[in-house]
């Protein structure tokens, strides 16, 4: 049995656990459930607190009840399944980089199950206008932009549709083109326009028909109008979801600044106030300084209190007379103190200025962070959802309620549109009245964990968070191969156990380090700045504890009398917990907390959907693969095929080709053959006749023994003669370098605290009065990693029959389940019809 441990964070990504659940109903709309028991996840107000009585907002302190998605059953999709059916899709509001990843999926999805798809173009204002506004999209329309940031159909704020005139408008242009489904890709107010809509639908089309507008015919054929919403903002402010499309890119923005600010902030010995959007949500800013290390954070939910203004300054002096060369200030652009009046960057720029006298500037990056290519986070989350729409407007009765699709955890799952709508506005009706806790609160558990973290981790020194009698010797070792995100859990480990009190030590080199006594004390400005660097500034070897030897480890153990042993590492890092658990008998010295945080760009360490170092190397992969199309695009008729690193695992090349546009990518869980390989060479060719003249093929390292990089290139090249011609790049070791992406900053953060806690819990209570501390119990010796929808310890014990041992990774991997949806969006109808007889659908069919 995995056991959870006590919940710290949840991840705000693909693989971002969700909110633990708490016992309790929610009191309102209940009624209109349509998908099951409403789930509370967050605890009533305590009744001794103020205003606990008269809060307005404990109906929405709980979960939003939600339905597992269809994606995991993409397998038993037929062709044509829906016929003679249309469906449009507009986007909203503000516009999000993964806005057109999402309307390709749909396009495609749309179009691959039988459906007219349509464009509604200018939003609102494009479906009040009709006639030109409103297009037919075919398969061609979405090719190539899967890496365009905004959105290709437009967006607009639209008056009109405000009215009932507008809205009835809309409702004719719809029926004339025999339109009753429609996704909507928009933040609150555009999914609200959306469920009026639909609401007023059936007056809509009576007062049409008594006009003459449209026939009695037309009206009962599309009497229902189904509503799927998805939530497109950059400000990650709409509940019900883990994360938002765009959210992740705009954090790639911010980030980026800020890493390119503290290079000449710190040559200049400068202060930078770094103001983010976000409107009244301080995710962005909150995630970023998590991030970034920076010195001070202004959020709307959680305004500083009187007096702030001298602790601002007495701690950015304190850091220069330590040596920092710089400051950073990240401020949210809703940003209040404790009496709701706003903060601005520049009454904080002169506030610094004239007490400290330091040379202090304002950076605004505003539209900035709406700007750029999607991340490949956001493009996977938009092609997932955008496909769940789909599927959710396909499956829609008479009915059903309008629901969002959501992210949950790791799963898309469909929850009510106007529960999560709702839950939204008391957030800000919260904040209006200065009830900043609930506030937090209602942002969900992950929004409360990263500021508690942030708090902790940020101060100058460690204050001590506990009463703790007693004082634990805490090792981290980093084992195996490079990964980007390493050293921000290094950081959050040393600086979270000294908060708790202990003696934190740090191994260097790995292993081989222990051995040879490379261990060091570090304190609380050892680790100052590690957040944003990437590789390893710890040093590591491949060499784990029983090629190394474990005698000798387990001496170097006794000898520095650690208590608990954190190994950050990949498959290496695995086995090595797995070996000394099972040499306790012989090496007692291993009976203690042995705990493995996941961190390998391949993937691949059971026990975990998502490693520390997989989302950087598959954002390097991705722009790579950008560059690569445009060299392509420009040749004209060529085809490149891209080796991805990642051993036998495949998630790499998936992921990368799912979020690149790939025609195809070659694995070593899904065997091919030579045939499969000529399917695709007249793939190509037929693609070749259109007008995207290029391809793109991926291929992980280990995908065949036989059918090499090399030997698929010539192939390609020798086939297709006349029509394209074939080029490999391998991209080798460049995946794992770069700077760490925001997602793999917070997401080790977050896992180096959680290890932390799990561990210590574990010490006492084994402890005894002298110090000693024995643990040999599986529940000792854990993986740390996310599941589904929770961050859980599971004993190396049962994952062990988990474990394809030869070819090192879990025999069960959650991204399989995404390649059938590869296949369709890439048009690979042969292929995919192949697996489909396979599976035994046609006996699913009778």
């Amino acid at each position: 049995m995995a056991q959870k441990g006590n919940e710290v964070v949840e991840r705000p990504s693909p693989g971002q656990p969700a909110d633990e659940e708490t016992p309790g109903e929610l009191e309102a709309l209940e009624e209109n459930d349509q998908l099951g028991a409403l789930r509370p996840r967050l605890a009533p107000i305590p009744s001794d607190s103020p205003g606990a009585a008269m809060s307005p907002f404990n109906k929405y302190r709980g979960s939003i009840a939600w339905t597992e998605g269809f994606e995991q059953n993409l397998h038993i999709l037929a062709k044509d399944q829906y016929p003679e059916r249309a469906m449009g899709v507009f986007t909203s509001g503000g516009d999000a980089q993964g806005m057109n990843p999402a309307v390709r999926a749909i396009v495609r999805m749309g179009i691959y199950l039988g459906c007219k798809v349509y464009f509604i173009h200018e939003g609102y204002q494009g479906l009040v206008d009709g006639g030109n506004s409103i297009r037919q999209a075919t398969w061609a329309s979405v090719s190539g932009i899967l890496d365009d940031g905004g959105t290709i159909i437009g967006s607009a704020r639209c008056k009109e549709f405000r009215e009932r005139p507008g809205r009835l408008r809309a409702a004719k242009n719809l029926i004339d083109h025999g339109i009753n489904n429609i996704v909507c890709i928009g933040g609150d107010g555009s999914l609200t326009g959306a469920n009026l809509f639909r609401k007023e639908w059936d007056s809509l089309l009576k007062e049409l028909v008594e006009t003459k507008e449209i026939t009695q015919e037309n009206a009962d054929k599309y009497k229902n109008l189904n509503i799927v919403g998805l939530v497109g903002s950059i400000d990650n402010d709409f509940c019900g979801t883990d994360m938002t499309i765009g959210a992740d890119s705009a954090l790639h923005r911010v980030m980026e600044a800020i890493d390119c600010i503290t290079t000449t902030a710190s040559s200049h010995q400068r202060c930078f106030v770094m103001e983010v959007m976000g409107r009244h949500c301080g995710y962005l800013a909150l995630v970023a300084a998590l991030g970034s290390d920076a010195d001070w954070v202004f959020l709307p939910e959680s305004p500083p209190g009187p007096g702030w203004e001298e602790q601002l300054c007495a701690k950015l002096k304190s850091t220069r007379e330590m040596g920092q060369r710089l400051n950073i200030i990240v401020l949210a652009e809703g940003a209040i103190d404790s009496e709701g009046k706003p903060i601005t960057s520049e009454a904080v720029r002169e506030l610094i200025t004239n007490r400290l006298k330091f040379d202090t500037r304002v950076t605004i990056l505003g539209h900035v962070q709406r700007g750029g290519c999607p991340s490949a986070f956001d493009r996977v989350l938009g092609t997932r959802m955008g496909t769940e729409a789909v599927l959710a407007l396909m499956e829609a009765t008479p009915t059903s309620q309008p629901v969002v699709i959501a992210l949950s955890g790791n799963q898309t799952v469909r929850v009510p549109l106007m529960l999560c709508v709702e839950k939204t506005l008391a957030v800000a009706q919260a904040m209006k009245e200065k009830r900043f806790k609930e506030a937090q609160e209602l942002r969900g558990r992950s929004f409360k964990g990263n500021l508690e973290t942030y708090i902790r981790l940020s101060k100058l020194r460690p204050k001590l968070f506990s009463n703790k009698q007693q004082s634990f010797n805490l090792a981290v070792v980093n084992v195996g191969a490079p990964a980007c995100g390493v050293n921000a859990a290094v950081r959050s480990i040393i600086r979270y156990g000294l908060c708790e009190g202990h003696n934190m030590f740090a191994i260097f080199d790995g292993f081989e380090g222990l051995v040879n006594n490379q261990v060091k004390s570090l304190n609380w400005m050892s680790v100052n700045g590690w957040s944003s660097v990437g590789g390893s500034l710890l040093g590591c070897q491949k060499a784990g504890a029983s090629k190394t030897g474990l005698a000798k480890v387990a001496a170097k153990i006794r000898e520095h009398n650690f208590h608990a042993l954190l190994i950050i590492g990949g498959y290496e890092a695995y086995t090595s917990v797995l070996q000394m658990y099972e040499a306790r008998n012989k090496h007692p010295e291993f009976q203690i907390p042995l705990i493995c945080i996941p961190a390998t760009i391949s993937n691949n360490v059971p026990g975990t959907e998502f490693s520390i170092g997989a989302d950087t190397a598959l954002n390097e992969i991705v722009k790579i693969c950008d560059k690569i199309k445009q060299s392509a695009q420009g040749s004209k008729r060529r085809v490149f095929v891209i080796e991805t690193m990642g051993g036998y695992c495949g998630y790499l090349a998936t992921l990368a080709a799912l979020a690149s546009g790939a025609d195809q990518a070659y694995i070593y869980e899904e065997p091919f053959t030579i045939k499969d390989l000529i399917d695709d060479v007249d793939h190509l060719r037929k693609k070749m006749e259109g007008h995207l003249k290029r391809g793109l093929l991926l291929r992980n390292e280990m995908a065949n023994e036989h059918y090499t990089t090399d030997f698929i290139t010539k192939l390609l090249q020798e086939e297709g003669k006349g029509v394209f011609s074939a080029r490999s790049n391998v991209l080798g070791h460049m995946q794992q370098g770069g700077l760490p992406t925001p997602f793999d900053r917070a997401f080790a953060t977050k896992l180096g605290c959680k290890a932390v806690t799990y561990a210590v819990s574990l010490i006492e209570k084994v402890a005894t009065n002298d110090g000693n501390v024995v643990c040999n119990t599986p529940e000792s010796a854990v993986v740390l990693g996310l599941l589904k929808r929770q961050s859980e310890f599971t004993p190396v014990e049962s994952l062990k029959a988990k474990t394809d041992l030869e070819h090192r990774m879990p025999l069960e991997q959650w991204w399989l389940k995404l390649r059938p949806l590869l296949r369709i969006l890439a048009k690979h109808e042969s292929v995919y019809i192949g697996d489909f007889i396979e599976s035994g659908v046609d006996e699913v069919d009778e």
